[in-house]
């Protein structure tokens, strides 16, 4: 397979020679007060290296996706601190954030959040047409892609006219052919049966060992777990343990 990396477009820092890509301090998320405290996340502390394939783990409630969405900016601590390729995105303005994510972090939705009026195509090229990326060598990452994730023949194809699977596959597409220093899954698999789900996983697995992409998935799936080469375990909103294996 042809491997977007070929392809890769230089970066503006020395983050790519560092072996740490998301570290977190003492990162903390609380919602309401008094009475109606709820602590989401409490004194979560991370270091995650490029490269790794991460499951973050545990029962619904445990903070597993508080902590995703912390970790790409979406959501904003209670306290603590979040760095990717150590920069603090804290001490980002709200433009640098987004640009920041838009070049370096993939996002995975359980609910593909494909844009329904764009075909296939044009959903996975559309990051790469805000980052300003010739036609050209769009095309060429889109076909790419493309074939290594199964959508041949499919490009034209709004997300309405695919299957739960396919649009799953686009956004997994999406997620990867703008090469980012991280691809962040919350539950990936959820909305897939078994064997479309095992398919995508493996894909991933694939891409992540040829591309060293560090992918970190908040999950249930025991399929994610044994294919994980670290293990984070949350119970209410604390990490409780943090396995990696061989």
């Amino acid at each position: 397979m042809t491997t977007l990396a070929q392809n890769k477009k230089p970066k503006n820092d020395d983050s790519a020679n560092s072996a740490t890509v998301i570290e977190t301090k003492a990162l903390c998320r609380h919602f309401g007060q008094g009475d109606t405290l709820v602590k989401a996340l409490t004194n979560a502390n991370l270091t995650i290296e490029r490269g790794e394939f991460t499951a973050i783990i545990g029962p619904s409630g445990s903070g597993k996706s508080t902590l995703l969405q912390l970790i790409g900016g979406l959501d904003s601590p209670t306290s603590g601190d979040v760095l990717l390729d150590n920069r603090h995105i804290s001490q980002m303005t709200g433009s640098e954030l987004s640009d920041f994510r838009r070049d370096h972090i993939g996002f995975i939705f359980q609910a593909y959040n494909l844009i329904p009026v764009l075909s296939a195509k044009e959903n996975i090229e559309y990051i790469m047409l805000l980052q300003g990326i010739s036609a050209h060598e769009r095309a060429k990452r889109v076909t790419t892609i493309m074939h290594a994730v199964g959508l041949e023949g499919l490009e034209d194809r709004r997300p309405a006219e695919l299957s739960g699977g396919q649009q799953q596959r686009v956004a997994v597409a999406r997620a990867m052919v703008s090469e980012p220093s991280i691809i962040l899954a919350d539950e990936p698999t959820a909305n897939l049966d078994s064997k479309t789900g095992i398919e995508l996983l493996d894909m991933m697995k694939t891409l992540n060992e040829q591309q060293n992409m560090t992918f970190v998935f908040s999950t249930h799936d025991p399929k994610i777990m044994e294919r994980a080469k670290r293990i984070i375990r949350l119970v209410d909103g604390c990490v409780v343990d943090d396995e990696r294996r061989n």
